[in-house]
Parts: C-alpha cells; sequence; structure tokens
C-alpha cells in the first residue's frame, strides 16, 4: 500500500517489484512536483489504513477498499479528502476489528473506567455512543487482544496514546475524523503510528535536541485531548521526526551495576598506558 501526501493511496503485488535494477523501477506516479510519497507497507486483507493528516484529522477504512492495481506508472485513487494547506504525514496499516460500535463503546467506558478515567476528559469521542450494555468478561479479553494504541505527536512536543477502538472505520475518500486536538492554527501533528507497550521512543527537533522514552510513560487519553508534554520546547523550537525503537534487554542501571560488580583486574604493572585505555573503552561498551 502506497499513501501520497495529496491524499493519494494505491495498492500493488509485491510480485511488481521482484526485480528491482540498480538505478530503481518506477514505484508511484505522483499528481505533481508538489506531492510526495509518505508511506510504504505490506498489507493484507483483512487489516485497515489509517491515514493521519498534519492538520489533526485522520480516517480508517478496509484494505479492500483500495482496489489492487496491475500498473506501477499511475496516482491511485483518493484515500481523504484534504483541507487547502493540509497534507497527509504517515500511513499505518492496523488490526481490524468486527466489533459493532456498541460493543467497543461498551469496552472503551469500561477499560477507561479500569485506567481511573471515568470523569475526565479522555472520554470525549466524535461518536459519542452511549451504551449501558455489559460485555462479557470473554467478550472484553478478546478485544483486549485485538486493540491496539496510536501514538500521535505534535510539533511543539505534546502527545498522547489512543486507543484504536476510538477510530471508527469509514470508506475510502471521506473528510475523516479527529485525531488530535491541537493548541492552535500553527501546530501541526508530525506523527501518528501504532506502537507497542515495550517500546521506546526518539523524538528530535529542529534544534538538534533529542529525547528517548518509554511508550509506558505516555499517557492513554481521547481523540481529540492534546495529550502532555513529552519534549519541551522553546519557543522558536520543533518536534520534526519521531520513531520507534524497540527498549534494551538491560537498562543503563543495571548494565553500570554489572560493571561495578565484575571481576576485573588491572595491573599498571603489567600493562601500559594503551592497554588500560583499551579495557576502559571495553568496560564503557
Amino acid at each position: 500500500m502506497f499513501a501520497t501526501s495529496r491524499g493519494t493511496v494505491r495498492r500493488n503485488r509485491l510480485s511488481d517489484f521482484i526485480s528491482v535494477r540498480a538505478n530503481g523501477k518506477i514505484a508511484m506516479k505522483l499528481e505533481d512536483e508538489s506531492d510526495e510519497l509518505v508511506g510504504v507497507a505490506t498489507c493484507e486483507e483483512d487489516k485497515d489504513v489509517l491515514l493521519s493528516l498534519e492538520g489533526g484529522r485522520c480516517i480508517r477504512f478496509p484494505v479492500p477498499e483500495v482496489r489492487v492495481f496491475n500498473s506501477r506508472n499511475s496516482m491511485g485513487v483518493r484515500g481523504i479528502k484534504l483541507n487547502e494547506g493540509d497534507k497527509i504525514i504517515s500511513m499505518a496499516i492496523i488490526n481490524h476489528t468486527d466489533a459493532d460500535p456498541e460493543t467497543r463503546a461498551a469496552y472503551l467506558k469500561k477499560s477507561k473506567a479500569l485506567r481511573g478515567l471515568e470523569n475526565s476528559e479522555d472520554l470525549d469521542g466524535e461518536e459519542n455512543i452511549e451504551t449501558n450494555i455489559e460485555i462479557s468478561e470473554n467478550t472484553y479479553q478478546q478485544l483486549a487482544e485485538e486493540e491496539q494504541f496510536l501514538l500521535s505527536i505534535t510539533d511543539t512536543g505534546f502527545g498522547k496514546r489512543t486507543s484504536s477502538f476510538e477510530y471508527r472505520t469509514t470508506h475510502r475518500g471521506g473528510s475523516g475524523i479527529a485525531n488530535m486536538k491541537l493548541g492552535n492554527k500553527s501546530n501541526h501533528i508530525v506523527a501518528s503510528f501504532p506502537i507497542e507497550e515495550d517500546q521506546q521512543i526518539i523524538l528530535i527537533t529542529d534544534a538538534g535536541k533529542i529525547i528517548r522514552m518509554p511508550i509506558k510513560n505516555v499517557r492513554i487519553a481521547g481523540r481529540q485531548t492534546m495529550g502532555v508534554t513529552l519534549f519541551k520546547v522553546s519557543e522558536n523550537e520543533k518536534v520534526i521526526s519521531a520513531t520507534l525503537v524497540d527498549a534494551e534487554d538491560e537498562n543503563e542501571d543495571e548494565i553500570l551495576d554489572g560493571v561495578e560488580n565484575a571481576d576485573i583486574e588491572v595491573s599498571s604493572e603489567n600493562i601500559d598506558s594503551t592497554e588500560v585505555q583499551e579495557v576502559e573503552n571495553e568496560i564503557e561498551e
């Protein structure tokens, strides 16, 4: 699945890209010089496509809504309607769910209550579905296994995690729904993608600053909230990039404890300064 900044999507078979020469191969035709490819991912028929816009909206639709194209040199079809000045910043392939809106609303109500969010703004949602049904424990556990969380980050350093069940599935080509509340019109979303709780995130600003944090420290909130500050940036500074990394097996403190407790003996009588430096470098690594 391909997605461009102008809201176009296209689906091709992987077999169309088996043989790629050293000078490359045409993958997709763009509308004009202002258009650019923003996302490419493998997909399956039982998945959904999530397109996120810079201006705070998004759309979710099933993969089969985009037919399989036979040509690589084509523009594809419309994935989402764009407002003037807006553009797609990311595309993600996420799990599809067959749960009806009322069941999803009941699950979200119960899961948020368990997190202590029942009286907060985190219950805000565009669908505003009222439900009085009680889902069984088996249904709750099944939906919990299907649930994914989407991380959204703004250029001002705000971010949040939101349940994939809050993003209703619609048809391709619509106007989309709210993804994140922005502080003002000059703010933009710079990243929005699915994440796992055991992962970590790295944010980088245009001033060359960087921060790394565990995903589990990012608050779970509703679609129409701003989230919390993940990176404090100065007035003229913007977050420009966000990427996921897998958590390390050991944290820094554990590594340092292991070094301090290591049975290492260094005798200055037998080792010259160069060898001492090499040993210190190995310890540091």
